[in-house]
């Protein structure tokens, strides 16, 4: 099966992220499970953290050349974000 590909991402509050793919689906996933494991400790810094990027092609979200989360993951995993639950964020 072909995933969607990432379009945007946005770091919100309490280590979730918001990611757009290219169905125009929103999906909300939860990052403080893998702040458990070594790779990803860096990321407990909020700063950093909210330095998320897009890989190139939309086939990742990235902070550095060894944090990345495949679109894959963030797909399967992510639980669906409305556009109302969106804007309420935006506001």
């Amino acid at each position: 099966m072909n995933y969607p590909k990432i379009i945007s991402a946005q770091a919100i509050d309490d280590y979730q992220l918001l990611i757009e793919f290219s169905n125009h689906e929103l999906r909300q996933y939860d990052v403080k499970p893998l702040l458990k494991k070594e790779m990803f400790t860096p990321l407990k810094n909020i700063s950093f953290f909210k330095q998320v990027q897009i890989e190139q092609g939309g086939y990742a979200v990235s902070w550095n050349e060894d944090i990345d989360i495949s679109e894959y993951e963030l797909w399967v995993n992510g639980v669906e974000f409305s556009s109302f639950q969106r804007e309420a964020l935006e506001r």
